[in-house]
């Protein structure tokens, strides 16, 4: 895939108004696009040399091409040969492609020469027997149940269910709908199967449930229950596919107004996207698109702490925040382990350690990154918010038809992204158009009543402390009091 940058006027047009928390009417986001000419010289040249274009994105950035090894090795001069990894055998360049100087000026990026680098998913799961019968299951401990983390968080009770909202869903395949409905019906939720879209991105076959597509689904449609869910797969989680996707649904925006908020629970450490000019550079013009739209986007921040390694599992990697969650254009959402009475209130809650954290080597502070606790420096932190994630405190979910008990941020960010819904419902019902981006709305609510701040726990080289930290950001949500304070 190759991609070219916005004029630069219009990108920084775009972060200002980001930051602002501004929203950018659709005309005017419309007409920010990649220079005409640059991409139809660009196009001329690949097709005159052996490549196909198969997709052009609606913003001109993105032209999505096929070629053989042999022509890609010879139009962008690179040497391909086998690297195995994780047991799978791809055929990767091991340089960097060139273009010549006519075609390539307005080209930030040429990506997918290296298909053994992709984003890992933020799950776990917890292998144990689970009572079939309601009635065998001790209430108010794990596995929790939706009405269990509605509660906990401020919730329970409200009049909102996310109503005339839709949250979309990244990942690469989709849920089988029995499971979803036999979640629904473990909840005693009423609702509807026809609810949920599933869009195959690519078009080629889909892979077998694994757990995140379900648990993604499962749980922002049990938090929200009147909202749609838009469930995009992308067939992988190569970045270029994951690139596809985004621009699917930037592409469907228009004939869905309801969608205000998309959920992604993938991620890769930063030190392993080889600079920032890459596959973080296409990413980030797609997510700033999306927040100039009113798209909040929610990033599960990791699941193996302040060291992630490539697998995204392990604790033993350099030190570290993961992309995408550390994206200045979106929310990152952390872990932490959650306790609950035997009526239900919290009795503990503390930062997880599986909590992925810590400064961004791409991405410098944003101006709405202020708060108490936030530790002086230039670069961007994550998280920014959190939620219970900790497997060992984790939710339910049915999987292939069996319960089973589950965590990681992969729950955390679907969660908040159905909480986005219901404050965006009740923004409408209040006559107030939707939310723009979040993050310069939240920092300034820390310390007060719309978040509980989590003060004691550690992701390896980060403690959990009062005000905002890299284990837990500004603390987990009262969603009744975020309703209060966003609306009024």
């Amino acid at each position: 895939m190759f991609s070219l940058a916005l004029p630069a006027d219009s990108q920084r047009s775009l972060e200002e108004a980001v930051a602002r928390g501004d929203v950018v009417p659709a005309g005017e986001l419309a007409a920010i696009r990649a220079a005409d000419g640059e991409r139809a010289k660009l196009e001329t040249w690949l097709e005159g040399h052996g490549f196909s274009v198969e997709h052009v994105s609606e913003d001109g950035t993105s032209v999505y091409t096929t070629s053989t090894v042999a022509n890609l090795a010879k139009q962008l001069q690179v040497d391909m040969v086998q690297v195995t990894k994780d047991g799978i055998t791809f055929t990767a360049a091991r340089n960097a492609p060139s273009l010549p100087a006519t075609v390539g000026e307005g080209v930030q990026a040429i990506i997918g020469l290296q298909p053994f680098r992709h984003a890992n998913k933020h799950f776990r799961s917890v292998v144990r027997p689970i009572p079939a019968a309601e009635a065998a299951r001790v209430l108010n401990s794990p596995p929790y149940l939706v009405s269990e983390i509605l509660a906990a968080y401020g919730a329970g009770g409200l009049t909102v269910d996310g109503t005339g909202q839709t949250i979309a869903i990244l990942i690469d395949t989709v849920p089988k709908t029995s499971d979803i409905t036999a979640f629904w019906k473990a909840n005693d939720l009423k609702t509807k199967a026809s609810r949920i879209k599933k869009i195959n991105v690519s078009g080629a076959a889909l892979g077998p449930p694994e757990g995140e597509e379900t648990l993604d689904v499962a749980w922002s449609s049990g938090i929200a229950p009147g909202a749609k869910i838009r469930v995009y797969a992308s067939g992988s989680l190569s970045f270029v596919a994951l690139d596809r996707a985004l621009d699917r649904i930037i592409a469907d925006l228009p004939r869905n107004p309801g969608l205000r908020q998309l959920s992604i629970s993938l991620g890769l450490g930063e030190t392993f996207l080889g600079g920032p000019q890459g596959e973080v550079a296409i990413q980030h013009q797609k997510f700033l698109r999306l927040a100039a739209a009113g798209v909040n986007v929610f990033v599960s921040s990791g699941d193996a702490g302040s060291n992630p390694d490539q697998t995204g599992h392990g604790s033993h990697g350099p030190l570290q925040a993961e992309y995408e969650s550390s994206d200045s254009a979106v929310i990152g959402v952390g872990g932490t382990s959650l306790h609950l009475t035997p009526q239900g209130a919290v009795s503990a809650e503390t930062g997880w350690a599986g909590s992925g954290g810590g400064a961004s080597i791409f991405f410098g502070r944003p101006v709405w990154q202020t708060a108490a606790g936030v530790p002086a420096g230039d670069r961007r932190l994550v998280p920014d918010v959190s939620l219970v994630a900790d497997p060992g405190t984790g939710a339910l979910l049915i999987l292939n038809g069996a319960a089973t008990q589950i965590g990681g941020t992969s729950w955390s960010a679907p969660v908040w992204a159905a909480f986005c819904a219901l404050i965006n419902e009740a923004r409408t019902r209040a006559g107030k158009p939707a939310l723009g981006f979040l993050n310069p709305q939240l920092y300034p609510l820390a310390g007060g009543p719309c978040f509980r701040d989590i003060t004691a726990g550690t992701n390896g080289a980060f403690q959990a402390g009062a005000g905002y930290d890299e284990v837990t950001g500004l603390g987990v949500p009262n969603v009744g009091r975020l309703i209060t304070a966003l609306t009024t």
